[in-house]
């Protein structure tokens, strides 16, 4: 999950924009059920700290069918502070959605996201709000290509009068052989998730490359994360400064079932 609040300014897993992904398996009914734990070293939301550069504990759970359909739970320990000064600890990102082979060896995927940001005390700001996703995906010789897009449309009262679209392309290849799988992202975010109070106006660019090791049920991760926020309060950052947009390398480690 993501973002900050502050106005809203106020992504997973990593729903990193990114969409649920399950694993595949065989069962009776149809059903497969996943999930799975991770510590990371930083939780970046499209390239912007949620936790003041400091880490985060995650964890997911999901259901899905062989008919394409699926739903599930994420969440996030996070450091983000509310419009109305109250500090919040934890997200959770509630989606549902469909996912289907359209033609051969392209996958289209279709759902809803819900961001929701428990409180505690007498805050009453407006935090929570819906972003409904699709992408297609594909391999490209030895690469997996995906492109995609997360619209969350304005009027909800965390958004105000703003809506916010965020376009993104990942790309990853395994190395034959061996454990790695190497990844890239590119994503660009324009709207009220963008807002600012400084030299950017409502946009701005994120990208990521990576590499990621498995083990048994283990996976091991580092990435270099930047975007093109320079200099200036960012109210997608908690506290709403520049720490936390800048560039980065972030570790992880998680486990799955």
């Amino acid at each position: 999950m993501r973002k900050t609040l502050i106005g809203l300014g106020s992504l997973a897993i990593a729903l990193a924009a990114a969409t649920p992904a399950f694993a595949q398996g065989d069962s009776s009914d149809g059903i497969i059920i996943t999930g799975g734990a991770s510590v990371v070293s930083d939780y970046r939301f499209r390239g912007v700290s949620q936790t003041g550069e400091d880490a985060a504990i995650q964890g997911t759970i999901g259901v899905a069918h062989s008919s394409g359909l699926y739903a599930g739970a994420w969440g996030s320990s996070v450091d983000l502070t509310a419009s109305d000064g109250a500090r919040l600890n934890t997200e959770l990102d509630f989606y549902a959605g469909y996912s289907r082979e359209v033609s051969p060896g392209i996958t289209a995927d279709v759902g809803l996201l819900y961001y929701f940001y428990p409180k505690t005390g007498s805050s009453n700001a407006a935090t929570d709000y819906f972003e409904p996703y699709a992408s297609l995906s594909g391999d490209l010789g030895p690469v997996n290509a995906k492109v995609g897009l997360a619209y969350a449309w304005g009027g909800q009262n965390a958004l105000g009068n703003d809506d916010n679209i965020y376009a993104y392309t990942d790309l990853k290849t395994a190395i034959p052989s061996t454990p790695f799988t190497l990844k890239g992202h590119v994503g660009y975010t324009d709207g009220s998730l963008a807002s600012t109070s400084g030299a950017i106006s409502g946009n701005y660019w994120d990208w990521s490359v990576g590499a990621e090791a498995s083990y048994k049920m283990l996976t091991f991760g580092v990435s270099y994360v930047d975007t093109d926020v320079r200099n200036a309060p960012f109210s997608v950052s908690p506290g709403a400064n520049a720490i936390g947009s800048d560039s980065g390398l972030v570790f992880s480690v998680g486990a799955s079932f």
